[in-house]
């Protein structure tokens, strides 16, 4: 099987997750309100069944079974500029981005999919701005996985093509995996995501060909609940791992936020600062002062 026929059949099937989670939660829902309307009068809280605890959680869990929708908008303003062990200055990362964030789940009887895209759009330090490596995976979650307060899940994740100015102008195709657990006022968890780039078989490869296998990404989840909603949490912090050179590279990042619960709906407000800690043996650009505000909407499913 080709390159360009492996890639086709990878986009088309994480796209009709995508649209199946659409549309199949919209019949659902459709059914349902047929069905209640046959019945007695019920109450007008789609997701009663939820306590206000059980909805604020789900806000900060990545793998609840919700519709979301998240907006963010980071700005990098400043990166680390010190001298590489092979005598080169560090090169600073692009500036800012806008982020369009979109999960549509697919509930199914014996397991859930959790279908995410992940669009961006960036600006570098000369001004010129594009279109990110767009995400999109698809997160399997067995119901033998899901033991009630927390869950395992795994999936195939495809990256596109972005602007030659501000991303990778290849196609990238690997796993994401993730586990997630809450206890108490706590939540937490990890999430890993590997991606190799893909090599047309005609392309012509430099003298020293270039490693295929992208770092591994390592995101550990660590939220903590305080009272009316507010919460603090570690960030979008993202290790990587460098399996050819061994180099490593960990942000740290501090979030404040505010849930708001409604009756259909959850809001989540954020603002985060990050920072890099470790960053010196890492030859790509390492971030020294990064800020982020987002406003994520979600609506529980069932």
């Amino acid at each position: 099987m080709t390159i360009q026929r492996y890639r086709g059949i990878c986009v088309v099937i994480l796209t009709l997750m995508f649209f199946c989670g659409v549309s199949g939660n919209l019949w659902a829902q459709d059914e349902d309100e047929s069905e209640l309307s046959a019945e007695a009068p019920q109450d007008d809280d789609a997701a009663g069944e939820l306590s206000e605890a059980d909805r604020a959680t789900m806000a900060l869990d990545s793998t609840a079974t919700q519709w979301s929708f998240q907006f963010a908008w980071q700005v990098m303003p400043d990166y680390h500029d010190d001298v590489l062990a092979n005598g080169e200055t560090r090169k600073p990362g692009n500036t800012d981005f806008a982020q369009l964030r979109i999960v549509a789940p697919i509930a199914m009887k014996s397991f859930t999919i959790l279908p995410r895209v992940t669009i961006r759009h960036y600006e570098n330090p000369q001004g010129q701005s594009g279109i990110g490596n767009t995400e999109i995976f698809g997160l399997i979650i067995p119901k033998s996985w899901d033991w009630g307060s927390g869950r395992f899940g795994i999936g195939p994740l495809v990256t596109l093509p972005g602007s030659e100015e501000v991303a990778r102008d290849e196609w990238g195709y690997g796993l994401a995996m993730a586990v997630v657990n809450a206890k108490g006022n706590w939540f937490y968890g990890i999430l890993m995501t590997q991606v190799w780039r893909a090599i047309e078989p005609d392309q012509q490869r430099p003298p020293d060909p270039v490693n295929d296998t992208n770092p591994l990404g390592i995101v550990p989840i660590v939220n903590y609940k305080l009272a009316k909603g507010w919460y603090i949490s570690n960030g979008d912090m993202v290790a990587q791992y460098d399996w050819e050179s061994g180099q490593l590279y960990i942000p740290i990042a501090f979030r404040l936020g505010k849930v708001l619960v409604r009756a259909k709906h959850t809001w989540n407000f954020y603002g985060e600062y990050r920072t890099s800690l470790v960053y010196k043996g890492w030859d790509g650009s390492a971030v020294k002062n990064s800020y982020r505000i987002n406003a994520t909407y979600s609506i529980p499913v069932g």
